[in-house]
């Protein structure tokens, strides 16, 4: 299926960046541009130029005093024991010169992928510089200073009122967006990572279900550490599918984290790059079967920049663009380019080996602890459409 697809982009995703050895680096985004246009998979004319978002718009999910806090630290101007109140300055997420400016682009990038779609532009359309999911109100978090999905979801709301479904793969679980929505009956979040027990945040168990009109629209799956393919899209599949026809959105918002993947440095699961074609593939299908295509995407974590998310996320935008996904070896003049610059040896392929990882001892029991998880989610699904029909 080939479809009308709009690939928000600029160099300037890299000006978001804390430290030359901090984990989270843009430069990510840049990679897998060039490995699209190495593949030739992306065409000029399918790009869109993002913008900044307005201080009214980062209003929408963060305080006027919080964005006046990351301005302020943007300029040097905050204190540090200031910026601890603000979740600015942490070791996660530092002060950084025009932090503001740097931050807002990537809200702005994620607004211009919604009015592009929105706006009947484009089918579908992919931000891989968005998708920092763990911003709040009034505080930064993990990496994420403003939270462009939940600024996105509430402009979704207030300009197009419609129903949103947020949909998680994160290896980390989406708690920043999932509060922000936790009350309103019109967007159900659904986040698949893994669980709290061993990973930041430490949210997202299976009762955090909502709250007052929200309660029924929140879905947590907290898969065990080391699970591996089978299992991972065993959950996803299953959940996704009942999740969607239970609450019947007008569009959908995903979340593309790749740090799933056995290669990760900051998580502990075993994926490979199997799931990174079929997470998108079900979010492509689903959202031409329940929102006339309207499905707007987001990047998110991954920590291994040079060896998993530019793969990963190539294959988000080669579902969207024409419904396939890319196969044998990566093209020779991106790894000619990039391999100068690699500290690792980088793949050869779109796909990683069988025996890429030693065989994971717990496999039985962590399949067989997910399929439980599986199905007590089924079950709050059941439960609530009964209670919905009293």
């Amino acid at each position: 299926m080939s479809c009308h697809s709009g690939f928000v982009f600029t160099d300037d995703f890299t000006n978001y960046r804390f430290r030359d050895d901090h984990p989270f680096n843009q430069m990510r985004v840049i990679l897998t541009k060039e490995l699209l246009e190495a593949s030739s998979a992306l065409r000029q004319d399918q790009f869109i130029t993002p913008r900044h978002a307005t201080e009214e718009e980062l209003s929408l999910a963060h305080s006027r005093t919080y964005i006046q806090a990351v301005k302020q630290a943007g300029e040097g101007l905050l204190s540090e024991e200031d910026g601890m109140e603000f979740g600015i300055g942490t070791e996660d997420t530092p002060m950084f010169k025009g932090m503001h400016e740097a931050s807002s682009l990537l809200v702005g990038s994620t607004l211009s992928a919604i009015e592009a779609v929105m706006e009947n532009h484009v089918k579908h359309a992919l931000n891989l510089g968005g998708g920092l999911h763990h911003g709040f109100e009034r505080k930064a978090s993990g990496f994420c200073i403003y939270n462009d999905g939940a600024v996105g979801i509430k402009y979704l709301r207030k300009k197009y009122d419609c129903k949103v479904l947020y949909v998680d793969t994160d290896a980390h679980h989406g708690d920043g967006v999932q509060w922000a929505f936790y009350d309103d009956p019109n967007v159900c979040t659904l986040s698949i990572h893994e669980t709290g027990r061993y990973l930041f945040p430490g949210t997202g168990n299976v009762n955090e279900r909502g709250l007052k009109e929200g309660y029924g629209y929140s879905f947590n799956l907290p898969i065990d550490a080391f699970t591996e393919d089978e299992s991972f899209l065993q959950v996803y599949e299953t959940a996704m599918k009942e999740i969607i026809h239970y609450f019947k959105p007008d569009v959908i918002v995903t979340q593309n984290g790749a740090d799933a993947h056995f290669l990760d440095p900051l998580t502990h699961l075993c994926s490979t790059m199997k799931i990174y074609e079929r997470i998108p593939a079900l979010a492509h299908e689903l959202a031409h079967q329940y929102c006339d295509g309207k499905w707007i995407a987001l990047g998110g974590g991954g920590y291994d920049i040079w060896r998993v998310v530019p793969r990963a996320w190539a294959q988000v935008w080669k579902v969207m663009a024409d419904g396939t996904h890319f196969q044998g070896p990566l093209p020779k003049d991106w790894l000619k380019k990039w391999e100068k610059e690699s500290p690792v040896p980088l793949p050869e392929n779109w796909h990683d080996p069988e025996d890429a990882y030693n065989p994971i001892p717990r496999r039985k029991e962590i399949t067989e602890k997910n399929e439980k998880l599986l199905e007590k989610s089924l079950q709050l699904i059941t439960n609530q459409k009964k209670y919905n029909s009293l």
